[in-house]
């Protein structure tokens, strides 16, 4: 409906760097049935951290052919620039850049970045050696995790954490692109420049998406520095909703009425009393519950008073607690001396 002259996708095609049979099967569908469209678009894919970068660019060259462009390899020794394709419009020409998720190591391969240590310096590099005409309208397609004044993109549960924020860039090294396609992040926002965005997944992936949009980005180039954007709305088969009521009120016929008791639902439980089997009675009127939990003040109380428990150990107790109760056994004179190794190194058992 739309005829897009590009569509463009930013890393994490697969949710793992094996993916199953199936996923591949749905991508291939995908990929086919854009490239057999007569006048369809050109297709930009670039690798995410969750996939195999080798996987994923088989077979680019011969994509290449049915207007299908991979970049799964990020820029390394053995390809240090960053793929560029060309595309004309009315307006002339625009340069596509297409970044696979890039890490410092990759960078430090090529010759006279070798001093390269963080992923800022990394993406810097990169496109300084890409050299980009900025008279010219550039489009920046990249999977990186971008910060601006302090302030990070909003995270899903479901999302990878860096320690450290180590993979943290500042979005001022790719604000020069006339737009920049983001991907990483699964909420769809901007980050710190409007130009700057994160489309988000197309679906919900865990309880804390649950009030998320989420949509497909539709960006029109006019002019130089003149871009506009549309959202296209997904609506999925099922949601994903968080109820919270007594047991009665979840299951009433108004409040299962009210919305499709087929969604993916997490629902929290305030009765004060205790229920007979209530999972089983929120299950047969949820079909697709996804989880379920009291809250009340008697489970306030308790959480209360673990907190203040735990606020009396050091970290080392704290850790053999938690391990013990993963693991159903305590750990051994060797886990031990390891552990408290890592807590020195860390500031001490009072850090």
């Amino acid at each position: 409906e739309r005829k897009p002259d590009v569509v463009m996708i930013a890393g994490d095609i697969y949710d793992k760097s094996t993916p199953s049979a199936e996923a591949v099967e749905v991508f291939d569908d995908f990929l086919t049935s854009l490239a057999r469209l007569s006048d369809g678009p050109e297709v930009m894919i670039v690798s995410g951290n969750h996939d195999s970068q080798e996987r994923l660019a088989f077979g680019s060259r011969l994509f290449s052919k049915n207007r299908i462009h991979i970049a799964g390899g990020a820029p390394g020794r053995e390809r240090p620039d960053i793929q560029k394709i060309i595309c004309k419009d009315t307006e002339g020409e625009v340069n596509f850049y297409l970044l696979p998720f890039l890490r410092p190591s990759f960078v430090r391969e090529i010759e006279g970045m070798e001093q390269v240590k963080t992923y800022e310096e990394a993406l810097r590099a990169v496109i300084k050696r890409a050299d980009p005409d900025y008279a010219k309208r550039n489009v920046l397609i990249c999977h990186q995790f971008f910060t601006w004044h302090g302030n990070s993109p909003e995270r899903s549960d479901s999302e990878t954490v860096s320690v450290g924020g180590q993979d943290n860039i500042d979005v001022s090294a790719v604000e020069a692109f006339d737009y920049v396609a983001a991907g990483h992040i699964h909420g769809p926002q901007s980050a710190g420049r409007p130009h700057v965005r994160y489309c988000g997944s197309p679906l919900k992936y865990s309880v804390s998406e649950a009030g998320q949009e989420k949509a497909v980005l539709e960006v029109t180039l006019g002019k130089k520095g003149e871009v506009s954007l549309e959202k296209l709305p997904l609506v999925p088969l099922r949601e994903v909703r968080k109820i919270c009521g007594t047991l009665a009120e979840l299951t009433s016929e108004e409040t299962l009425a009210a919305a499709n008791p087929k969604d993916y639902v997490s629902a929290v439980l305030t009765d004060e009393e205790g229920r007979y089997e209530p999972g089983k009675l929120l299950a047969k009127c949820y079909p697709n519950l996804l989880e379920w939990r009291v809250e009340n003040s008697r489970t306030r109380h308790e959480l209360s008073e673990y907190s203040a428990a735990a606020g009396e150990k050091s970290p080392m107790e704290l850790f053999s607690d938690f391990y013990e109760q993963m693991q159903g056994t305590g750990m051994n004179e060797k886990q031990r001396a390891l552990m408290e190794k890592i807590l020195d190194a860390a500031g001490g058992e009072k850090t």
